[in-house]
């Protein structure tokens, strides 16, 4: 997985510039997967659980468009996948409020700065990782314990 920014106007744009808002990209993780060991229902599974897919351009404190919530597919398959998935999330009722997740062709990826790779690994202790990502991290594994090896 690598940590970035799409979606936006600016090319090649920094961590501070997303920030602003006035690129328009969203903070997002690409992620390359092999799909003989996990498909692409199950991440996006996992991704509509991890998450609150239900707040407009916020995450949890953080609010801005940077913080919205978007799948960006490569292929028709993946689209109807995808739809698919949030017509099931809505049915089963996950959430108590309708998904406002974006789905967007993909169209481009930057890689947001070294620092931002790996950071929770590397900075578990400080705030925004122990208070936002750990429990996310703690849902993760109670929930998809199957898929971690």
């Amino acid at each position: 997985m690598v940590s970035g920014y799409a979606c936006g106007r600016a090319k090649d744009p920094t961590y501070e510039q997303v920030c602003s808002g006035s690129t328009g990209h969203a903070e997002v993780v690409q992620v390359r997967f092999d799909p003989a060991v996990i498909s692409y229902r199950q991440l996006l599974e996992v991704f509509f659980t991890i998450h609150d897919p239900t707040t407009p351009d916020q995450q949890g404190a953080d609010r801005g468009t940077q913080y919205r919530s978007i799948v960006l597919w490569h292929d028709a398959a993946q689209r109807g996948a995808a739809e698919e998935a949030m017509r099931e999330v809505e049915a089963k009722g996950v959430w108590d409020a309708p998904l406002v997740t974006q789905l967007q062709p993909f169209e481009g990826f930057w890689a947001a700065e070294e620092h931002h790779q790996h950071y929770f690994r590397r900075n578990p202790w400080q705030p925004y990782c122990a208070v936002v990502v750990r429990p996310k991290v703690a849902k993760f594994r109670k929930e998809w314990a199957g898929l971690l090896r």
